[in-house]
């Protein structure tokens, strides 16, 4: 998948993962219950910073805080922008 988005700096841009459609104990889960995912995977990032580049690589799935980032809209898909230091993990 090719975004035509390049993010400055210590930005990147993720692909938040699905929200849950049911429980492990398979109950649904409706529209108006369901978290936001804290989890995604990285699209696009930026250099980074004059002595600190950039971390995360293009592809890797990371684990974000759940009021990171601002959600924008590219080609009619939802993304994420943050800083880098607003993700807490790869795995």
């Amino acid at each position: 998948m090719s975004v035509k988005f390049k993010p400055l700096a210590d930005r990147v841009l993720i692909e938040p993962a699905p929200a849950e459609q049911k429980t492990a104990s398979g109950i649904i889960i409706p529209d108006t219950a369901k978290e936001k995912p804290l989890k995604g995977t990285v699209i696009a990032a930026g250099p980074g910073k004059k002595d600190e580049p950039t971390i995360v690589k293009v592809g890797e799935s990371v684990l974000y805080g759940q009021y990171s980032g601002t959600e924008i809209k590219i080609d009619g898909k939802n993304y994420l922008i943050m800083r880098e230091s607003d993700i807490y993990g790869i795995f």
